[in-house]
């Protein structure tokens, strides 16, 4: 499993949470008496000075030719020395050095403190002489070690959909070049059930590339059941904002005693401000039942996020129940003229007026005359306890396009009263992680700057972010490829990256279920050719070879029988593509509940 950190919060009277235990990693050595002896922290093997200041550029060689980090872009950033950074869910500290001292390990093996129980281990890492490659291991307290394999992509050429932060510039001994330059969070799976004692980091065969390790963590497993989330799907221009409350709406699939909120600063260039936070169980449109309770992070009311970041709140005490609608209110006190955002599909949230101020303590409506149609900033919603959480990875039909507006008729929302209204099966929380436009092998947005495209970085590059670190998650349902045979991805692609999804999420020990793509006759681009890639995919889907925990014949429910590449008319939402509320009811009632179960047979 992987090593990353999770904050987690307290609620008065229920002390810490537990961690649960998952799949084991596959042991390949047994040393004698193995622990934590030998192993240091990671600063102590830093043996290459990166980051340079912007007045003295030639004081750091990051790549051997005299490239280096920015200290004042870092900063810029929101990374500057010893900066607390979450990523993937996983608490790390920037390196604490000046400018033109060592402040990152190349790694060759080195043996770095990192202890505790946790269900990865994060690192922040750039490649140099290319996308850099190695075996490490991670060693266990009872004296095993299990291995792993981490890649860290170029900081020169690597993808910009998976960075965990770009820099517009890099330094050179002759002064800045203009960038990206790049940096990657990237996690590998550890035993949950196992406590850590020490990482070994990667030795890289490739006597041209280098792996440079800034920080690595472990991310702690938690007590908590994700309730509900949304997928950044671009960084998009927004109002500008300033001086001004955002009320986002948002329906709760799991319930608790208490709730924290995670908001996340995906893609962003900038720190964004968020000024006080507060929380409340809805009444109707923006009015809250009673005075909405407030949101702290660390302590503080309010938090900076950094770019690429995430800020996980506090607990608190504020018992909801599964199916509860919330409203989480969030003060802008700077300008905001872009932000990560998810284009909401069904809903409506709220804004007020620009330089009214703080009206997150407001449980009337009446100040939010704005109407908002993107999720900014949140992207889940935590209850305490609970048995975990089942992820949706989709697209357009997972985001209830098609379904009826503010209704809640999305399949993962009918999936979610399902199991609501049963004891037979645990009542896992349903995280909708759909996109409308999105597409399994290939990005619809870039990964980085400011765009209006929000149709996401593909599924297998948001996988981590999405899935793999979401809290609780146990179980993913893999809904996607209509958009990628639609707009001209071979068969071979799609199934090349249901694959790539399938091995990496069960890697860190979670369940796959993989629906087959339904079928889009009429729609205006649903050429007969579209149609036979589609079945092509289908039957790989269907008969695997075990690359899958399950199958949801999606296709089969929705067709009609009289004309098998067409939607069943009475599930047809109108525009042949996208399933109406019957149709999405009809995919919800038709998954096996027992298939959801993390231990269920394949």
């Amino acid at each position: 499993m992987a090593v990353l950190l999770l904050v987690t919060g307290l609620v008065a009277g229920l002390g810490a949470v537990a961690t649960t235990p998952a799949v084991a990693a596959e042991d390949v050595s047994r040393p004698p008496a193995e622990s934590t002896s030998g192993a240091r922290p990671l600063a102590h093997y830093f043996d290459n000075a990166g980051i340079s200041d912007d007045s003295a550029p030639g004081a750091a060689d990051l790549d051997g030719s005299g490239r280096s980090l920015s200290a004042q872009a870092l900063a810029a950033a929101g990374w500057s020395p010893g900066a607390r950074l979450t990523v993937h869910a996983t608490a790390l500290t920037w390196p604490d050095t000046r400018p033109g001292r060592p402040d990152n390990a190349i790694a060759d093996g080195q043996r770095v403190q990192v202890s505790g129980r946790g269900d990865a281990v994060t690192f922040l890492v750039a490649g140099t002489g290319g996308p850099a490659t190695g075996t490490g291991r991670i060693g266990y307290r009872d004296g095993t070690r299990a291995a792993y394999t981490l890649t860290a992509p170029d900081w020169d050429t690597g993808p910009l959909a998976t960075k965990a932060v770009a820099l517009p510039y890099g330094n050179t001994p002759g002064g800045q070049r203009s960038g990206p330059v790049r940096l990657y969070a990237v996690t590998v799976p550890v035993d949950r059930a196992r406590p850590v004692a020490h990482v070994e980091l990667p030795r890289v065969a490739d006597p041209a590339a280098r792996l440079h390790v800034f920080a690595v963590a472990l991310r702690h497993g938690t007590g908590w059941t994700g309730s509900w989330s949304a997928s950044t799907s671009g960084y998009a221009p927004v109002g500008p904002w300033e001086d001004q409350t955002l009320r986002l709406a948002v329906r709760a699939t799991s319930g608790g005693p208490a709730v924290r909120l995670r908001l996340d600063n995906t893609f962003a260039a900038r720190p964004v401000a968020i000024g006080r936070v507060t929380v409340a169980l809805r009444s109707s449109g923006a009015a809250a039942r009673t005075t909405p309770v407030p949101v702290s992070f660390g302590g503080a009311e309010e938090v900076r996020i950094p770019a690429g970041g995430q800020a996980r709140s506090d607990a608190v005490a504020l018992r909801i129940p599964a199916g509860a609608e919330l409203l989480v209110s969030m003060h802008l006190p700077e300008p905001v003229a872009a932000a990560p955002v998810h284009t909401a599909a069904t809903g409506t949230n709220y804004g007020t007026a620009a330089g009214t101020g703080d009206h997150t303590g407001d449980a009337s409506g009446a100040a939010f005359t704005e109407r908002v149609t993107v999720w900014p900033f949140l992207t889940g919603i935590d209850v305490v306890g609970g048995p975990g959480s089942v992820v949706a990875l989709g697209d357009s039909i997972t985001d209830g396009v098609g379904s009826t507006s503010g209704a809640n008729r999305r399949w993962p929302d009918v999936l979610a009263d399902r199991l609501a209204a049963q004891s037979a099966v645990p009542r896992y929380g349903i995280l909708n992680q759909g996109i409308s436009a999105n597409r399994v092998a290939s990005d619809r947005y870039t990964g980085d700057g400011v765009s209006t495209d929000t149709g996401g970085v593909s599924a297998r590059n948001r996988l981590d972010r999405d899935v793999l670190a979401q809290t609780g998650a146990h179980t993913v349902v893999v809904f996607e490829g209509v958009n990628d045979v639609r707009w001209g991805a071979s068969s071979a692609d799609v199934i090349a990256g249901l694959r790539d999804i399938a091995a990496r999420s069960r890697a860190h020990g979670l369940r796959v279920l993989v629906a087959t793509i339904a079928p889009c006759g009429g729609y205006r681009d649903c050429t007969a050719d579209v149609d036979a890639r589609r079945q092509e995919v289908n039957a790989f889907i269907r008969d695997n070879g075990g690359t899958f925990d399950g199958v949801l014949d999606f296709d089969a429910v929705l067709r009609d029988p009289a004309d098998p590449a067409r939607l069943l008319p009475a599930y047809d939402s109108g525009d042949h593509l996208h399933p109406g509320d019957a149709g999405l009811r009809a995919v919800a009632e038709s998954i096996d509940l027992d298939l959801l179960r993390p231990d269920a047979a394949p």
